[in-house]
């Protein structure tokens, strides 16, 4: 077949279709190919068991996609992704009585950034607020002749926090009497109804206070009523920081929840497995080239999720980066090893590496790839189109960085001043308290950095693995960073970020 020793014209075609790998975002993925790009992790459907609420993972690391996956995608791709899941035979029959509900976002069926800031001032607040949204977004399972009686808390407007707020103290036990009976009848009926918790990062704007409160007061909430109910079930996606942050409790249910959580996190491997199961679903004939490799991995056919690729370990997958790039990032191997190369520039100050990186950036270098020109068939990268995507990736990765972490502007700008790393510890704390009381946000002067002290702004950073620490205890900055914030490395080139 052609593609297997494909001409300089087919690869010129594989390259184009190699461009849109769908960008590694579950958010702007078409409900057609969602299915075919989402890779099954064993370990991560774990985060469907009944007995896990929490799901935690970094930034990128796939909670969107596995919250779409379970509460917004078609009942049958659901079944799919459980007969990959680590759940016990006694459990999965009953999840086909299961019912999957977006808890939030919601919309306007939830409370705006302003009713919450006026409403919502303890961690007793914010439970009360979760106890009355999970009573109205489960008002057409409950029991009908309780509807009457809830309608303090059902016919406000969800904007009316502090109408809701005020029917739920008039009402006493009456929202919990409710939930308890479906709970009940859940139960004779061996059913199950999971609520989904995702994008919490969005609760209260830039007012980081309001925000913690409102994730304490949610994981308070169900810490509790976890134990009280049995089918009705939470399932909370949450950022790693946040998790260690802001959820905390210090409490024994928030201990039991914490002990039980999934987390979210990639292997060289199933990031490897990941890209093959992208490329080759694609197009039939990027599963040509993929099966035209000398790759040692099984692939299994499935009608809704395509090719899966059984990729055990990351050696499994490297003969397909060869075919696609070349052994070595250069004539020899003194330039080192693609797959070396492609891992090294792509980790974060956590050594952790996302799905959304490695997909954009093969997504980048097959678009540079396509004016330069330079990869001789049947390869489809040349090294030289790795390196100018990363450039591209790395900006790409800060400014959508910047959605969820506003500030980072800020700290960007500060670090500029000083452009070659790494720093010393006391010299990078001195950069980061330039001008503190100033701007953080070209675009919104309101915003502020997370913390109230340049030492403890420091630490998150180093938390979030945007800067590490080297062993000399200075500070230094992981590529895909220091090129998207535009610094450069003692004795190096200056990155180019995209314009």
């Amino acid at each position: 077949m052609a593609t297997k020793n494909p001409t300089k014209a087919h690869c010129a075609e594989l390259r184009q279709q190699l461009r849109d790998l769908g960008y590694g975002q579950a958010e702007s993925e078409l409900s057609e190919t969602f299915a075919l790009r989402l890779y099954p992790v064993a370990e991560h459907l774990r985060a469907f068991d009944p007995r896990v609420a929490l799901v935690v993972g970094s930034r990128g690391a796939g909670k969107s996609e596995l919250f779409r996956a379970f509460f917004e995608q078609d009942p049958t791709v659901r079944r799919a992704i459980m007969n990959h899941a680590p759940v016990s035979k006694l459990t999965m029959p009953s999840f086909e009585h299961a019912k999957w509900l977006p808890a939030y976002p919601q919309g306007t069926s939830f409370p705006d950034d302003f009713s919450l800031s006026r409403n919502v001032r303890t961690d007793e607040d914010a439970q009360r607020t979760w106890h009355a949204m999970l009573v109205r977004c489960l008002r057409n399972e409950l029991d009908k002749r309780f509807l009457e009686s809830l309608s303090p808390i059902l016919e406000p407007k969800a904007a009316d926090l502090k109408t809701i707020l005020q029917g739920m103290e008039s009402l006493e036990i009456s929202p919990t009497v409710a939930l308890d009976t479906l709970e009940e009848r859940m139960t004779r009926e061996d059913r199950w109804l999971f609520l989904g918790y995702d994008e919490l990062d969005t609760l209260g704007g830039n007012d980081w206070s309001l925000m913690a409160r409102l994730i304490r007061g949610l994981v308070a909430f169900w810490a509790s009523y976890g134990r009280r109910w049995q089918r009705l079930r939470a399932k909370i996606f949450l950022r790693s920081d946040l998790f260690r942050r802001h959820a905390d409790m210090g409490t024994a249910d928030f201990a039991k929840l914490a002990a039980s959580r999934a987390e979210l996190v990639w292997s060289n491997a199933a990031i490897l497995g990941m890209l093959v199961k992208r490329i080759a679903n694609t197009s039939m004939e990027l599963k040509e080239y993929c099966r035209g490799t000398k790759m040692k991995i099984a692939f299994e056919e499935h009608c809704q999720l395509g090719l899966i690729p059984q990729v055990k370990r990351p050696e499994d997958a490297f003969p397909l980066l060869e075919r696609m790039v070349g052994l070595h990032m250069g004539a020899t191997k003194k330039k080192g090893y693609v797959r070396n190369w492609i891992f090294t520039h792509l980790h974060d100050g956590n050594k952790h590496i996302s799905p959304r990186t490695m997909v954009r950036l093969f997504e980048t270098a097959a678009s540079k790839e396509a004016a330069n020109q330079l990869a001789p068939a049947p390869r489809l990268l040349h090294p030289t189109a790795l390196r100018q995507g990363l450039n591209d990736v790395a900006a790409d990765h800060v400014t959508q960085a910047r959605h969820e972490w506003p500030w980072l502007d800020g700290v960007r700008r500060r670090l500029a001043v000083q452009p070659l790393v790494p720093w010393k510890r006391r010299h990078f704390h001195e950069l980061l308290s330039k001008d503190w009381n100033g701007d953080w946000d070209d675009s919104d002067s309101a915003v502020r950095p997370p913390t109230d002290r340049p030492a403890d702004l420091a630490n998150y950073l180093l938390e979030l693995g945007i800067v590490r620490r080297r062993t000399d205890e200075r500070v230094d900055v992981p590529d895909l960073y220091l090129f998207g914030f535009g610094l450069r490395r003692k004795g190096g080139v200056k990155a180019r970020t995209s314009s």
